[in-house]
């Protein structure tokens, strides 16, 4: 678990880092996701399995992780709260960023789940239905 959590924070670090040196105007530690993703992707293309493979500590440290997701949203609650009197001046604004940013959201993964689904197999038509369209041509 100590080795999963050093290659979270390894990689959340590198991204600050990358952050920091190339003035990049996205967070650091979505840099350090990004890559991770890419380092995950690289080693499972290396690996090429069959069946499942075994769950590794990074898996499980961050199904951890992800259980307990809910008690990490609490300070951001407490500082939206602490923010009232900007939220009640620049409700708005901020109304149109939440609305624009989830329909895009909702929009760019409908598109990325429709391209890469893998195409489903168009089934024969029946032999009656074939010999309808043969009478009508």
């Amino acid at each position: 678990m100590l080795s999963a959590l050093a290659t979270l924070l390894g990689c959340e670090l590198l991204g600050e880092l990358l952050r920091g040196a190339l003035h990049l105007p996205i967070p650091g530690p979505v840099i350090g996701m990004f890559m991770l993703t890419v380092w995950l992707a690289l080693v499972q293309h290396a690996g090429k399995q069959t069946g499942t493979p075994a769950p590794t500590p990074l898996d499980r440290t961050a199904g951890t992780l992800l259980e307990y997701m809910g008690l990490f949203i609490v300070p951001t609650g407490v500082g939206i709260i602490g923010e009232a009197a900007l939220l009640r001046q620049e409700w708005l604004p901020i109304l149109g960023g939440v609305i624009g940013s989830t329909v895009l959201s909702l929009g760019l993964t409908g598109i990325v789940m429709h391209r890469m689904s893998p195409a489903k197999p168009q089934a024969s038509a029946p032999a009656s239905s074939r010999r309808a369209a043969e009478a009508v041509s």
